[in-house]
């Protein structure tokens, strides 16, 4: 699981919701409603709009698309959001976002035939996180929590491919990543996430609102 955090006058925070931080992870790992509790807004992946039910139909096995078009789609999807992001970052409202950029890149990097420098580039300006923390959990034991499997991506073969590129990711020094192990109590977990949370809250303040990957 992926969640990032980011703000201007406040913090943005990716668990991929929309203060300034991330939080990363691969499926299931089932921690994604405690982790959230007690922020101030929760979102999920924007489904709602033309691009996004077109994700959706695709994640749920309901449509093919080739593989370049659905990255493309997911990087659309983001950019679509932006001003939204920005606009409640200068709102003063910290945002925690499930999913971004960089599970983007991840997945697609996952299927044969691309390079991660490839699947980066449409997501280059992005509003980058304050924090990034990826939530890790071993492709077996993933596939033991509930609903794994419901998905197109949700095979544990694909799944340990795509901690390899998460892997890759996370070699970006410019990024602030942090791993926390999601093997442990829920509450552990939450503690973790809650500790390194509040202090990029705290040290984001003052800071302006980074580009991603630039």
């Amino acid at each position: 699981m992926q969640v990032g955090l980011m703000a201007l006058s406040e913090p943005l925070v990716i668990p991929e919701l929309l203060q300034r931080w991330t939080v990363v992870g691969i499926d299931s790992q089932g921690h994604q409603e405690e982790v959230l509790a007690g922020w101030r807004e929760k979102e999920k992946n924007d489904r709602s709009t033309t691009i996004g039910q077109l994700i959706s139909a695709y994640l749920e096995k309901k449509s093919d698309l080739e593989d370049h078009t659905v990255h493309l789609l997911f990087s659309a999807n983001r950019w679509e959001r932006v001003p939204l992001m920005k606009k409640k970052l200068e709102e003063g409202i910290t945002l925690v976002v499930d999913r971004y950029a960089f599970s983007g890149a991840a997945f697609t990097s996952a299927k044969p035939g691309f390079s991660l420098d490839w699947c980066m580039k449409p997501d280059v300006g992005l509003p980058k996180p304050d924090l990034v923390m990826f939530l890790q959990l071993s492709p077996a034991e993933a596939a033991l929590r509930g609903q794994f499997g419901e998905e197109r991506y949700e095979t544990s073969a694909f799944q340990r491919a795509v901690q390899q590129q998460f892997e890759e990711l996370r070699k970006d020094s410019t990024v602030n990543w942090q791993v926390i192990d999601a093997s442990q109590s829920v509450d552990d977990v939450h503690k973790s996430i809650s500790s390194h949370s509040l202090h990029t809250v705290s040290a984001a303040q003052s800071l302006p609102l980074g580009e991603l990957w630039k």
